[in-house]
């Protein structure tokens, strides 16, 4: 299996920006508190009808509180056939740090 790419803020901003699927695997609490515009908060619940559903040809990138269990939430898309996941580094920690700056 491939090694899941990490990406910095300002990438992630850009695939956000183009359209990419962002997808959030923090606790239900902190995504309704605040999450990335558009991102889709993945449950061990909801997780089967995504992998079902979702365009595995786009990309996805992945993100949690501070970037380490993305990597392995964005592995396990990538063992389901989805062909270009990213983890945030830093995750949305970073994410809301870089965004205010």
């Amino acid at each position: 299996m491939k090694d899941v790419e990490q990406i910095e803020f300002a990438q992630a901003r850009e695939l956000l920006a183009s359209g990419c699927a962002f997808v959030d695997v923090r606790d239900a609490g902190s995504y309704e508190s605040a999450h990335i515009p558009g991102a889709l908060h993945l449950t061990d619940a909801n997780v089967g009808v995504f992998v079902a559903s979702a365009d595995k040809a786009k990309p996805v990138v992945v993100y949690c509180y501070h970037g380490h269990n993305s990597v392995g939430g964005a592995a396990y898309l990538m063992e389901r056939g989805f062909e270009k996941v990213y983890s945030l580094v830093g995750g949305f920690e970073s994410w809301r740090r870089s965004a205010a700056a």
